[in-house]
């Protein structure tokens, strides 16, 4: 089933008979198309999302809206007459489409791709078509995919050392490999070859030699650099395993090792199904004397927002402690911070530790989205909210509430909130959201935090007279803990 989620928010072409328009007068409605103006990147087996706009804003129900491969002009989703055409979809992408229209009243649309293939890797081009007018604009959507975990092998010695070799394959598009310290720091490689297979996908191999006065404890990464995403594996050679001239002494240095590194892998694999696995189950019932208590000693955090980082449609009060969706584009800097197309905003707070407390006002709104983020998460495209992608984010719309997970998970709430508090405990990787109307707990993400954490918010689109209202981040009260501090 598609995400509930939002998104970190393209057999025969269509027939556009464009020399048999009448001439366009010069009252009639124009406009020009606006896509992403860098490539969209996607995971191989994940989502991808292509967006494309209207400029001035105006309505596109009454419109014809479709992405097509722009090398054939094949039709990839076509949107006429009020409802999605799938007649001339290609073959290829039958099931795996879906437009998402909740603002195409506004002319903004997109465009979700489920189960990318190495083949939906290229330019597209998305159109808009009223009964007079027509504009597209090219975009690009860039497939990358993770390769196998590193593997390390042990060949012998070298240069008064033990030479350590890591291999790992299956990579889509060329990756990066290094060994690193325990604190990070890159290492030198004896050797470095990274090679395309028969099959197009790279392989990277990289050896290190360990000697008794360098570091032991090694790790090999491998890198996609447009995913930012690596696998790595560590290996371990203790000064016990290094030659002192008895052969048996080399032989254990090569073989204990080795099995060490074998037994952590499986030990961490069972780990991380387990803990998945008990994710959900503990996100829904969480023990609400226990969540409770955490707040006690607590301090309630005066969040404010960045406006650096606030998407143009949204505007801000002046004390930057509401927002809301605008009705016009603002001409603010393009800068790096800055969220675009996603229309949200971060705390201006950063987080590496503690445990931090804020409630945000929601009132009667019918769609908003509120959670942290990771600070290093990319602002120029539309994601998939998920831990995975660096969110940790709940949502409301079309009146259901959800947790974005990877399935999303539906969240069963019997009174309305119109207060939501979240409670990060950055150690103890925890994000959890609470109904301060009611003082329940509606869910907990759990993880691994080890970058710097904001907070995050977007209003939602306003489409609707109940949703023109801001997020209103609460004022910090004067005793300790917050709203939800002393519900028994």
């Amino acid at each position: 089933q598609p995400s509930a989620c939002p998104l970190h928010p393209f057999p025969q072409a269509p027939t556009l008979n464009l020399f048999l328009l009448p001439p366009v007068l010069c009252f009639a409605p124009q406009f020009t198309v606006t896509g992403p103006d860098h490539a969209v990147t996607a995971s191989l087996g994940g989502e991808a999302v292509l967006s494309c706009h209207l400029s001035p804003r105006m309505s596109a129900e009454n419109m014809e809206v479709g992405w097509v491969r722009s090398q054939d002009s094949e039709i990839v989703h076509l949107y006429r007459d009020g409802q999605d055409q799938y007649g001339q979809q290609m073959l290829e992408y039958s099931g795996r489409t879906e437009l998402l229209r909740d603002d195409i009243t506004n002319g903004r649309v997109f465009l979700r791709i489920y189960d990318i293939q190495p083949s939906d890797n290229g330019p597209y081009k998305c159109f808009f078509q009223s009964s007079i007018f027509y504009k597209d604009a090219l975009l690009e959507l860039q497939v990358a995919g993770l390769g196998s975990d590193p593997v390390i092998s042990v060949e012998g010695h070298q240069d008064g050392g033990i030479r350590v070799v890591c291999q790992s394959s299956g990579w889509n598009s060329q990756p990066e490999a290094q060994w690193r310290d325990l604190q990070g720091q890159i290492l030198p490689s004896a050797s470095e070859n990274i090679a395309q297979e028969a099959n197009g996908l790279f392989q990277a191999e990289i050896a290190i030699v360990i000697t008794e006065e360098s570091n032991q404890k090694v790790s090999c990464c491998v890198r996609n650099p447009l995913l930012d995403q690596e696998r790595k594996t560590a290996i371990s050679l203790a000064e016990l395993f290094f030659p002192r001239g008895n052969p048996w002494t080399v032989a254990l240095g090569v073989i204990l090792p080795l099995l060490a590194v074998l037994t952590a892998l499986a030990s961490y694999c069972f780990w991380r199904q387990s803990r998945v696995k008990g994710d959900v189950m503990r996100g829904v019932g969480g023990n609400m004397v226990r969540d409770r208590q955490r707040f006690k000693n607590q301090t309630k955090m005066d969040v404010t927002l960045d406006p650096d980082t606030a998407n143009p449609w949204l505007v801000l009060s002046e004390d930057r402690k509401r927002v809301r969706d605008g009705d016009k584009r603002q001409n603010l800097p393009d800068n790096p911070e800055r969220f675009d197309p996603c229309v949200c905003v971060l705390g201006a707070e950063g987080f590496v530790g503690g445990r931090r407390y804020w409630e945000v006002k929601v009132g009667e709104k019918t769609g908003w989205e509120l959670g942290v983020c990771r600070e290093s998460v990319r602002r120029k495209e539309l994601v998939t909210y998920t831990p995975r992608n660096g969110y940790w984010v709940m949502v409301l719309r079309d009146g259901k509430y959800s947790a974005c997970t990877s399935p999303s998970t539906p969240l069963p709430v019997s009174v309305r909130p119109r207060q939501v508090g979240i409670f990060l405990d950055y150690e103890a990787g925890e994000v959890s959201f609470y109904n301060v109307t009611d003082r329940s707990h509606l869910f907990t993400f759990t993880g691994t935090f080890s970058t710097t954490l904001r907070p995050y918010f977007s209003p939602g689109y306003s489409a609707g007279p109940t949703n023109t209202a801001p997020l209103i981040i609460c004022p910090v009260p004067a005793q300790a803990g917050g709203n939800l501090v002393g519900a028994h």
